[in-house]
């Protein structure tokens, strides 16, 4: 798509916030029912819990950052927070949602069921429970054990289960981490942008929360993890409950 025809350069989302870039990847956004298209207008109201996100594929060993921001805090037209930093989310898999925050686990349905192997507490521990949430400190062990340390093992490695037997690889074992937590769009004034910026990771690293939420920088966030240019991007507008749509001012 041309640049003059692009909603995010015709929004200046590309401008205030991104430079031009080329999409090579496809995600999905949902608050309940609606969908998030370029442009679409939300009441505040419809944006107070956090989306649900999927990204197209098939490889859970492709990661992704998501970073959602407003450009137009406290106010379009005196942007003085710009950009206000709603939610931060790593080491998001390929074919996975985000529907829920924090280090999760979806599934480990390859886990092994030898019941002599190391792991089969744990796939039984997860399978009791479902999805976990191990920002929870009661869930964030098992027998002693750091959840979180056994579970990145476990998605970066091979295990032998018995002396005859071939490696096994553990795979959809999903972590994803919300290192910011997600806060919806305040609009006092006027029509704000909300972005949604999609990295891809090149490796899984140690990602540092801000100390504070105005004043973030996607550009230089991008720049000090290595994580190069987007490869998606999608944005809304935000707008008071009292709002009626018109002029961004």
């Amino acid at each position: 798509m041309s640049r003059g025809r692009d909603p995010l350069a015709l929004s200046q989302v590309v401008g205030d916030v991104l430079d031009p870039f080329v999409k090579s990847a496809t995600m999905r956004i949902m608050y309940n029912d609606k969908e998030i298209t370029n442009g679409i207008h939300l009441k505040g109201s419809h944006v107070s819990s956090a989306p649900r996100v999927e990204i197209e594929g098939r490889g859970q060993r492709k990661l992704y950052t998501l970073v959602m921001i407003d450009p137009d805090s406290p106010s379009p037209s005196s942007p003085s927070n710009r950009e206000y930093l709603h939610w931060l989310v790593t080491d998001i898999p390929e074919a996975s949602d985000i529907h829920y925050g924090g280090w999760t686990v979806v599934s480990c349905p390859t886990l092994p069921r030898d019941p002599c192997f190391l792991w089969a507490p744990l796939r039984d521990h997860i399978s009791q429970r479902g999805t976990i949430d191990l920002n929870q400190k009661s869930n964030n062990s098992m027998g002693g054990c750091d959840l979180i340390k056994m579970l990145q093992r476990l998605t970066n490695a091979s295990f032998r289960v018995g002396p005859q037997k071939k490696p096994e690889k553990v795979s959809n074992c999903i972590l994803r981490n919300e290192i910011v937590p997600y806060e919806g769009p305040r609009t006092s004034a006027g029509i704000h942008r909300v972005a949604f910026v999609l990295f891809k990771q090149e490796v899984r690293q140690t990602v540092y929360a801000p100390g504070w939420r105005p004043n973030f920088n996607t550009k230089d966030f991008s720049a000090f993890y290595n994580l190069g240019s987007p490869v998606a991007a999608l944005y809304f507008n935000c707008e008071r409950e009292g709002g009626v749509g018109g002029r961004r001012f």
